[in-house]
């Protein structure tokens, strides 16, 4: 397993974590453990790529109907002659 050293955490901070900590009868580590276990679970998974992301943020607007431009043969490219 990895650890981890949180540098310049404020004195109350680190207080608050103790007491909480003392609450529920465990270490401070074991806390701090539990706050980054359970606040890093309630994210939702990132999308697999940019176009779901940008779907899934735009979906509920619902689509819009473009009309499809008419094709044409491609011109002939230039002579450099």
């Amino acid at each position: 397993m990895a650890s981890i050293t949180i540098r310049n955490l404020e004195d109350g901070l680190k207080s608050r974590l103790r007491v909480q900590a003392a609450v529920h009868g465990r270490s401070m580590e074991d806390e701090a453990r539990d706050i980054i276990r359970s606040a890093l679970s309630r994210q939702a998974p990132p999308a697999a790529n940019l176009a779901e992301t940008i779907h899934a943020r735009f979906a509920a607007l619902g689509g819009a109907d473009l009309p499809i431009a008419p094709r044409e043969p491609m011109p002939e490219p230039p002579a450099f002659d």
